[in-house]
């Protein structure tokens, strides 16, 4: 950025850098972010009468284009610049503009608790690029996420390059392999990496005189005697497919072949699922509103797990063995449960073998506190106590170490370290959602925010389990790094200050090979085309088709004077960021989609005495006034209960029997469960531009992304596709096609477990193979738990103890 920072300086565009500077200092204000910068520039190029290509071709324009953050100072002003995705640079200038010169971070992080008066000297730095500093390394930021490709390119480039190494330690990770004290792939008859070459091919020959589809028990001995123990197949074939896969992997190793090997290796067994501080029940006792997805995807994730590693144990040929796949959602136990099963020790999953719900209860200290449901901003003190009990419980259920753990939200993530830590197991962390990008601000002015959100101690044990993750598996490319207009989830906390407690200079490496996109599914029993009248309860139909148009109870508000007209639908909890207020607005501004459509939206809640905090009543409440404001009456219906998941289900199916449309107004969403429930359903779905549901509409150009803070601009985009669908009769159900088929074939369940068990058994030889670093991260990441996150949370059970 050196170039343009210097072709602003010496050309004429200085004087109009030096006007915007101006333009900003006299608001009062000393901190903009991008959106406010990009206004006031506009705003000088209309008042300065600049000709159109200004605001974007100019040399200030293009700087400009790439500022996501100005900070004014008496003697300098600061421009934070983001040149590409993933890269950062601080350039400070002059009052006078008559020098600039680029920044470190630390000096930003100074400059930016001076803009909030809480600038201390000396302050505790945290810096994690010393831990990347020696690993394998992603070059292009286009190639973030895709973790996986990058290391199988890798280690097969070091089989290439040291091939005797490479072949010795892939022998010493097969020989390891065992399950209950069975030998599994390698007997200590083959003793070596060079023995193990030479060994595959007798055994390949053994195989060629046998029938393809002959059972693996038929030629189990004779493989024995050359040192095959199970695992490698259950028929002659698959037995054969496998060796012969190692077999090229030892002497023209490939990313492909490397990755099917590795997907046929049977490393995986147990799996523990951790998800603390939701309601996690079956039968529609689906956690609390805040986390009601992470609920669903837990249980649904446990049951695609196990029958991927079911058909993976079946492949293999161990279920002749009694081998049975084992998986655990961990969780607390809540006496007061509610009615729910909540205090239930132990509980199986629906629809599964051998999965099971496991709760353990939390150390006691004020049982007001932890015999009842506790927020996810104030379980903190509690977890460390919890993953201690658990493990004790977990061992007492599996017998063993489980094989993989997997976090889910910042408290099941930092449970997950302490449990991976303390067992030597793989670890892997999804967010689901990270709070910092979601409160503008949050770390800067976390002092203030401190006794409701406690983000000290969540934003401490985000940087604690991310870094300590063998990997992280994420939704979308968004939710690492954003996109060239928004700073990515994880990039937010690649550095920033925590004022007068600590900086974080460089938190995570984006660009590491622990970062994976593998989306979640849908539950395609429940969520499906509504099309498929074969497989829809007609009964069930007629039900949800009065809930949603004319039933009348005290939990629905509204009534429809025209029924007939096209639905508009949304489904919501009632939060500021969800922003169901935004979309009702944005209908009450617009006369055009009032007279040709009605607004359906369903919440959890109806009245604001139900809800749980001042925010959600506020929500509620202001819902209500836009109604009121509006004249909405007769033109929208809204639904306020919790219905069973049956029913949701058939709720979008009725929606598009009416050819409805689906809208996703949130102001961030990290993902979007919802989306996918929609679209699979067969609606055309309107969703934010903000996060990564950009992701899963895409390939249809720009007409179903919708910003959320643009009204008048969503009203239209929604009113052209209506037009398209009056002008073009098969619009509507071409477009509902396409989303139905991309959500069936690329969010799936399947290729989400499958993906996951392989990243699993890959970071567990990768670790295995190049573990140095790792203990010393580790460490380093033990220090902030102990002397950041324990002294803080000390501070919240003071509170909960009533001191």
């Amino acid at each position: 950025m050196y170039e343009l920072v210097q072709a602003v300086f010496n050309g004429d565009e200085k004087t109009a850098l030096h006007q915007l500077i101006y333009a900003l200092s006299v608001s009062g204000k000393r901190y903009f972010l991008r959106n406010e910068i990009l206004q006031s520039f506009a705003d000088y190029c209309h008042q300065s009468q600049k000709p159109a290509y200004f605001y974007y071709s100019s040399s200030v324009g293009k700087l400009i284009q790439y500022t996501h953050e100005i900070i004014l100072e008496e003697e300098s002003t600061w421009f934070v610049i983001r040149p590409t995705i993933a890269n950062q640079e601080v350039w400070k200038l002059t009052a006078d503009l008559s020098r600039f010169e680029q920044m470190t971070p630390q000096a930003l992080l100074d400059v930016r608790d001076r803009s909030v008066n809480r600038y201390q000297p000396h302050i505790l730095e945290i810096d994690l690029h010393p831990f990347y500093e020696g690993s394998p390394r992603i070059d292009d930021p286009r190639n973030i996420g895709q973790g996986l490709a990058f290391l199988n390119r890798y280690l097969c480039s070091q089989l290439l390059t040291d091939p005797q190494y490479w072949v010795e330690m892939l022998f010493q990770a097969l020989h390891g392999l065992q399950y209950d004290g069975i030998r599994l792939l390698l007997s200590d008859r083959i003793s070596s990496g060079i023995q193990l070459a030479k060994q595959i091919k007798p055994a390949l020959k053994l195989l060629s005189e046998r029938s393809p589809d002959e059972p693996y028990e038929n030629f189990r001995f004779d493989l024995k005697e050359l040192g095959f123990e199970p695992g490698w197949g259950n028929t002659a074939a698959r037995v054969s497919e496998t060796l012969e896969l190692l077999d090229r992997l030892i002497y023209s190793p490939e990313p492909g072949i490397l990755e099917t090997f590795v997907a046929r290796v049977p490393a995986v067994f147990r799996v523990v699922l951790v998800s603390i501080h939701g309601w996690v029940g079956q039968q529609d006792v689906l956690g609390r509103d805040e986390t009601l997805g992470q609920v669903i995807y837990v249980l649904e994730q446990a049951r695609s797990l196990e029958n991927e590693l079911c058909e993976q144990i079946k492949l293999a040929g161990l279920d002749q063995l009694g081998i049975k796949p084992h998986v655990i959602i961990l969780t607390r136990l809540i006496p007061n449960c509610e009615g729910t099963f909540c205090n239930l020790h132990l509980e199986k999953v629906e629809d599964t073998e051998n999965a099971w719900i496991l709760r353990v209860p939390f150390g006691e200290f004020n049982p007001e506190i932890t015999n009842n449901w506790i927020s996810k901003f104030e379980i903190w003190p509690y977890l460390e106590q919890f993953a201690l009990d658990a493990e004790k419980e977990l061992l007492a259920q599996f017998k063993v170490k489980p094989n993989l753990i997997i976090g889910n939200y910042s408290d099941g993530n930092l449970v997950a370290f302490l449990l991976s830590r303390r067992m030597k197991v793989t670890q892997c962390n999804i967010a689901h959602s990270l709070e910092k990008p979601k409160y503008l601000f949050s770390n800067l002015y976390w002092q203030d925010l401190e006794d409701q959100y406690h983000f000290s101690v969540q934003f401490t044990a985000d940087l604690i389990s991310m870094n300590a993750a063998d990997f992280i598996i994420t939704s979308s490319y968004q939710e690492i790094v954003g996109t060239p207009d928004t700073v990515g989830q994880y990039e937010s906390y690649k550095c920033f200050t925590m004022p007068q407690l600590y900086h974080v200079v460089d938190g995570i490496d984006l660009f590491s090979p622990k970062f994976n996109l593998v989306p979640p599914g849908v539950n395609e029993t429940i969520f499906f085309r509504y099309s498929q009248k074969e497989d829809r309860d007609s009964h069930l139909r007629t039900q949800v088709h009065e809930l949603l148009f004319s039933r009348e109870d005290t939990q629905i508000f509204g009534h429809l004077d025209q029924p007939n007209k096209r639905p508009i639908f949304a489904v919501d909890t009632i939060t500021s960021i969800n922003n169901l207020t935004g979309l009702v607005e944005c209908f009450g501004k617009s006369q055009a989609l009032q007279e040709r459509c009605n607004l359906i939206i369903l919440s959890s809640k109806l009245h604001p005495n139900e809800a749980i905090n001042s925010e959600e009543a506020e929500e509620i409440q202001k819902l209500y006034d836009i109604i009121d404001k509006c004249n909405l009456y007769g033109k929208i219906r809204w639904v306020g209960m919790r219905i069973p998941s049956s029913e949701l289900g058939e709720t979008y199916r009725v929606v598009a029997d009416s050819q409805g449309i689906y809208v996703h107004f949130a102001r961030f969403e990290s993902f979007g469960r919802s989306i996918l429930e929609a679209m699979i359903s067969g609606l055309p779905t309107f969703t934010t531009q903000f996060g990564g549901s950009l992701e899963i509409i895409e390939n249809q150009e720009d007409g179903f992304h919708i910003n959320p803070t643009d009204l008048e601009g969503t009203a239209k985009k929604i009113l052209d596709f209506l037009d398209k669908c009056d002008t073009h009769a098969e619009h509507w159900q071409e477009v509902s096609e396409w989303m139905s088929q991309r959500i069936h074939h690329k969010y799936n369940w399947h290729l989400h477990s499958n993906q996951l068990l392989l990243l699993a058994k890959m970071f567990s030889f990768w670790n295995f193979v190049a573990p140095e670093n790792n203990e010393a991260r580790d460490r380093y990441m033990e220090t902030l738990f102990h002397l950041i996150y324990k002294p803080r949370v000390e501070k919240i059970l003071e509170k909960h103890m009533g001191g």
